[in-house]
């Protein structure tokens, strides 16, 4: 850990935390404070932590000047294993390097880390509605997202990939490799933000069409690009597959690798819709729930998704999860896709607060 400890004592040295403090906060990580835990790979908790009340700003530095910052002091715990190993220490460093690089709404803000004794740990902005995953596959959770929250959520991470792919400053380009429902948070106004870089590399600038090729292919098994893990060649449309997996996830209100998709093909969710899509059954894997909201008429004054929208959702879904890299389309097609469907949607509930205004005046 040496060369890493030594980048962060000349650089970043503003942003570290004492462990006491995070143990005093998590009263020694107990387990009523864990919010969420990725097996062997971290652990989440929620505390309190005092250093970013409004009178100590002593985080506020860089990147971090502001007002955003201030009485901030719920924050998120991710927590690396204890005894870590040498991969895990550079997915740790990863995130720190990413997260210090990066500056989007859209994007987790780091506050702060602690390497001390055998713990590391990333402290960064609260998450206050939780992640995708937590809803996914809960009825009582799905309902409280509907369609046009849904595509609020969808927009939000397709511009901050479109950030990550062809927006940052000095023509940086990091691709994430692990655009997941677990890796999507929730804040308090439903805005969306990736939150996990562990996985993350660099891109060299001005590599249009290029790809990397590394030794090995990374990611959850049913977010994974095929071409990625038959070829170990890296491209920032295998983001965007992972990505039109999660917009399927959002569709059928279901985790990626829910049983009901791994039963008809061991891939999961991605293989599935593309194969309903041929089939012209897609519309058999939206959630229940919306199929409620949409009502037996599809009617002007129906809540539900507006047939139009819908479409073109699952349209740039299924192009999303296409079998190879050079059939998908750029972040900035699926954000410009996407911010259609949000507009028939928006546009249908206009009609409707009009029609309900007129039929309350008549009255």
């Amino acid at each position: 850990m040496g060369c890493y400890t030594l980048y962060i004592e000349n650089n970043l040295g503003y942003l570290k935390i004492h462990l006491n403090d995070i143990k005093s906060a998590t009263n020694n990580f107990l387990k009523s404070y864990t919010i969420a835990s990725r097996g062997d790979d971290y652990t989440l908790y929620r505390a309190e932590l005092h250093c970013f009340d409004k009178e100590n700003l002593l985080y506020q530095k860089g990147k971090y000047e502001g007002e955003h910052l201030k009485g901030q002091s719920t924050v998120v715990l991710k927590r690396y294993p204890s005894g870590h190993d040498s991969s895990g220490e550079e997915e740790f460093f990863t995130e720190i390097e990413i997260l210090t690089c990066v500056k989007h709404p859209n994007i987790v803000n780091l506050l702060g880390f602690c390497v001390e004794d055998s713990e590391m740990v990333l402290v960064t902005e609260n998450i206050s509605n939780g992640y995708l995953s937590d809803y996914l596959g809960n009825v009582n959770h799905m309902r409280i997202l509907t369609w046009e929250k849904r595509l609020k959520i969808c927009i939000d991470v397709a511009h901050a990939l479109n950030y990550l792919h062809y927006e940052m400053e000095d023509q940086k380009i990091i691709i994430n490799r692990d655009i997941t429902s677990y890796s999507i948070g929730l804040d308090e106004n439903w805005g969306a933000k990736i939150v996990d870089f562990w996985f993350s590399v660099f891109l060299p600038p001005n590599q249009e069409d290029q790809a990397l090729y590394l030794n090995d292919s990374i990611g959850r098994p049913s977010y994974i690009d095929p071409e990625y893990k038959k070829t170990r060649r890296l491209k920032r449309e295998s983001d965007v597959y992972s990505f039109g997996v999660v917009l399927f996830e959002i569709l059928g209100g279901r985790r990626a690798n829910d049983s009901i998709y791994k039963k008809k093909n061991v891939r999961g969710l991605g293989p599935v819709a593309r194969q309903s899509f041929y089939m012209g059954t897609l519309e058999d894997m939206i959630d229940p729930i919306l199929k409620e909201e949409i009502g037996k008429n599809n009617s002007v004054l129906s809540r539900g998704p507006n047939k139009d929208s819908l479409h073109t959702f699952m349209k740039t879904a299924y192009q999303c999860v296409a079998e190879t890299q050079d059939q998908r389309p750029t972040m900035k097609v699926v954000v410009k896709e996407l911010e259609k469907a949000l507009s028939f949607q928006v546009s249908q509930c206009s009609k409707t607060f009009t029609f309900l205004l007129h039929m309350e005046n008549a009255c």
